[in-house]
């Protein structure tokens, strides 16, 4: 969550599914009791069951953020609601909601330096990013908390602690869903958007699910409405996003199975990994690359390498004589069956490397795990990641076995 945006920027879309998939054993969820029929509504949440800034301005907190300066973050002011209620414990109204919320997260900022160690490299350092952004949150709120000191006969650092605050940061980021609000000078101006739905946030995720979700302004509830038709007593659930299983486990803490979505990055260095290192054209290629977006978001996927990763390939492996062709090749045109032979080679020597590469982390996680008891549950969570990762290289490799066929 960049800038405390929350989901401002990433609207998840809710849709519904009737299989047993979920969000990796949670042991929360929801069962339809009848049959739901297409287009039937399956949660209706008012407006005053939101819990949104308009809850935190109505609050004993809203006069203290009125006054701040310079105004706070509609996140950070959530944030600080949710520690708030969580410390008043039973005297707080929101204390069934909070009760039913996880104690803790698995998003990479709340996994240990040692698991987080253990990420694809593309991930690894979002993670760290993840980290740094929450630690400047909290840090640089610190003034904020202790003007609250009225409030509590506690010391404010001892409530609103590092802890305390990751929990509340991940309860928003994680659990909120899209609710815009219009600017007010109370706040800062970063976009106003979070909304945590008490009851909804219960529904569990799959790639594959179909439902239609919004806020009604006529109605004044968060409405989510069944696109497909779900069985008595099935599970019903509903889809974030067409996200890869590193957005998935970056922005939520989990990791989907056989995602559809799901893929592997393939990095500036690891492409290059296995060229000739005596191409002198070699960075002019690589300029051509980036001056034209094609050396971001090269992945290999479920159904063999990506376009944009083979058309890379095919103008990294031009011959000088055909380099001015490069235009050709990242609009798709062939140049040459011994340029197609020969991206699709070094396609298939990355996608082994990373098939070796994704055996040894399995390897290394299966050692920790009987030697980091405390760590189990965050270190079986990265073994999903590189176990899918691995099913996906393996699909991919007898993808390119089956295109090179045709040049042997």
């Amino acid at each position: 969550m960049k800038n405390g945006g929350g989901r401002t920027s990433r609207i998840r879309r809710r849709k519904l599914l009737t299989s047993s998939e979920s969000r990796g054993g949670t042991g929360r969820g929801l069962m339809s009791k009848t049959s739901l029929r297409e287009g039937q509504m399956i949660i209706s949440l008012p407006e005053s069951c939101l819990l949104t800034t308009d809850t935190v301005l109505r609050s004993y907190l809203g006069a203290y953020i009125a006054k701040w300066q310079p105004p706070p973050s509609p996140v950070l002011a959530l944030c600080a609601f949710l520690v708030s209620e969580k410390h008043a414990g039973d005297r707080s109204p929101w204390k069934p909601y909070l009760e039913i919320l996880p104690k803790a997260y698995t998003c990479p900022v709340c996994l240990e330096p040692e698991v987080v160690n253990l990420l694809p490299k593309p991930l690894k350092a979002k993670a760290r990013e993840q980290r740094t952004h929450v630690q400047e949150f909290v840090s640089s709120s610190r003034d904020f908390f202790s003007s609250l000191q009225p409030l509590f006969s506690e010391a404010v650092e001892s409530i609103f602690s590092y802890s305390a605050l990751l929990w509340a940061w991940c309860t928003v980021n994680t659990r909120a869903v899209y609710r815009k609000r219009a600017p007010r000078q109370c706040f800062s101006a970063e976009p106003d958007t979070c909304a945590l739905a008490p009851f909804l946030d219960l529904l569990n995720h799959s790639p594959d699910a179909q439902v239609k979700a919004a806020f009604n302004e006529e109605t004044r509830c968060y409405e989510i409405r069944t696109a497909v038709s779900c069985g008595k007593h099935k599970e019903v659930l509903i889809c974030y996003g067409p996200h890869d299983n590193h957005r998935l486990l970056l922005e939520y803490g989990f990791v989907s199975i056989r995602n559809p979505h799901a893929c592997v990055y393939v990095s500036k260095d690891i492409l290059v990994k296995y060229l000739p290192s005596t191409d002198k054209w070699m960075n002019q290629k690589i300029s051509i690359l980036e001056d034209h977006d094609f050396i971001e978001n090269l992945t290999f996927g479920w159904d063999g390498p990506s376009w944009r990763l083979l058309t890379a390939l095919k103008l990294l492996c031009l011959e000088a004589e055909e380099l001015t062709c490069w235009k050709k090749v990242l609009i798709g045109e062939i140049i040459s069956d011994t340029n197609e032979k020969t991206s699709l080679d070094i396609a298939q020597k990355i996608c082994h490397y990373f098939i070796k590469e994704s055996k040894a982390v399995l390897q290394k996680i299966s050692h920790m795990k009987d030697e980091e008891v405390a760590l189990i549950n965050q270190l079986t969570l990265v073994e999903t990641l590189w176990t899918e990762e691995l099913k996906i290289l393996q699909a991919s490799a007898e993808t390119l076995t089956s295109l090179q066929t045709a040049f042997t």
